[in-house]
């Protein structure tokens, strides 16, 4: 096989991985992720470059430069695989020809539709086929095991490739510390055979732990935040973030709370109950729904009949305020939070907010600064989507490969105390396995 880097080799987001067969007749890219900094490690804004050609974002270095990919030429990758549905793995997936299969998961299906509807990412999904965790899959030379892995993403997945008598094994983003801890515990303990490369993620490298180390730890945090508080709490969460969301739920209920949610999530949540049963819902006895107009006219437009089905679970501005100590609102920092929420609650008496987020968003943006305008308290509550550095050492250890790749890391050079047999490569560069 014939490995290529096309991002990601010195930078966390923005992966792009291509490999070609022998033969060359068979090519398959995994993932095709927007960056999250420029080359000069500012934070990459995509409003930037939106307006740009693709010939101008080719041009720009903006898109990875994998020829037959995109949708202004003569199409001649085999498929594209998707690991998860975060943003810096499949950003620019809205350029690929549309005559190029997608191979991703239900889940993460899922999650593309809804961004697609709620977000405006405009991925074409007409060639989407979703395979099953663990049941390899064909694309002409290439036999593909998908392998469900812990990560904040749901149904993420890390991947098995095998053509011309080797095995590569990628890892995709993933943890040890999550509600699916148990996944990377299996692998450890019945490791794939055999892997001449193994494609692993490194983002914590060079990173803390953080004071909390697990979803547990956050769980217990939130909880004991919302169980005393006396009016309202804000959490600032994605809705897409399902174990914290389930990590929330369980805090919220334990200390005999209300969670109030947007439409937008609750459809979220309810998309993705197909893939577990304790994914929480809307019609849940400790949930109820917030309606938001324009949540509701992007609703309309997909499924009018679903703005009738959240109802029965819908809460008023009236009730809110009622009983505001028992209210843990699920808030996003955007136009309708500011304007909106605050000035209908007016929730400066004794309101906190809980930001369970990744540091580096609250670094970019004023809402600290609004929130304490408004004399509402900020606690950071916050874990890992990642592997922590003894998760990455034991993986690549277990597995033995005959050569390791590091990946989706601002470190690579610090791999070589993880493992022995490091090939360190550049982006664009091309490596014979």
């Amino acid at each position: 096989m014939k490995l290529t880097v096309h991002r990601g080799t010195h930078e966390i987001g923005g992966s792009c991985v291509e490999l070609c067969s022998n033969s060359e007749r068979a090519r398959i890219v995994i993932d095709v992720g927007m960056p999250l900094v420029t080359s000069n490690g500012s934070p990459f804004e995509w409003r930037h470059y939106k307006d740009l050609s693709q010939e101008q974002l080719l041009e720009h270095k903006i898109l990875p430069s994998v020829d037959g990919l995109y949708s202004h030429q003569k199409p001649s990758v085999s498929a594209v695989v998707l690991s998860h549905a975060h943003q810096d793995h499949y950003g620019f997936f809205r350029f690929i020809h549309p005559d190029i299969p997608l191979y991703m998961s239900l889940g993460t299906e899922s999650l593309v539709e809804i961004s697609n509807l709620f977000l405006g990412t405009g991925v074409n999904l007409d060639q989407a086929q979703v395979f099953t965790m663990w049941q390899p899959f064909q694309v002409e030379e290439f036999t593909i095991t998908p392998y469900l892995m812990d990560h904040s993403a749901p149904d993420a997945a890390a991947f098995l490739i095998e053509a011309d008598g080797q095995r590569l094994f990628y890892t995709g983003d993933f943890r040890g510390h999550g509600r699916k801890q148990v996944l990377l515990e299996r692998l450890l303990e019945n490791p794939i055979s055999n892997v001449d490369c193994l494609i692993m993620e490194g983002s914590m490298i060079g990173r803390e732990k953080g004071q909390y180390h697990d979803e547990v730890a956050v769980e217990r945090a939130i909880h004991n935040i919302i169980a005393e508080q006396q009016s309202y709490t804000f959490v600032f969460c994605s809705s897409q973030n399902l174990d914290r969301l389930v990590s929330i739920y369980r805090a919220v209920k334990r200390a005999g709370k209300m969670l109030v949610i947007d439409l937008y999530t609750a459809f979220v949540l309810d998309k993705l109950g197909s893939i577990s049963s304790n994914i929480p819902q809307f019609d849940w006895g400790e949930i109820r729904v917030l309606y938001a107009y324009s949540h509701a006219r992007k609703l309309a437009e997909y499924d009018k009949k679903l703005l009738y089905k959240y109802k029965q679970a819908k809460i008023g501005w009236e009730e809110i305020q009622a009983t505001p100590q028992d209210m843990v609102i699920l808030s996003k920092d955007n136009f309708y939070f500011r304007r909106i929420i605050l000035p209908k609650l007016g929730a400066g008496g004794g309101a906190r907010a809980i930001y369970s987020m990744w540091h580096g968003y609250l670094e970019r943006a004023d809402l600290p600064q609004f929130l304490s305008f408004h004399n509402i308290d900020l606690i950071e509550i916050h874990t890992s989507g990642h592997a922590y550095v003894e998760d990455l050492k034991k993986l690549a250890c277990t597995l033995n490969p005959r050569c390791l790749v590091p990946i989706h890391t601002f470190y690579p050079e610090q791999y070589g105390s993880l493992y022995k047999n490091i090939v360190q490569l550049d982006d664009g560069q091309i490596y014979y396995l």
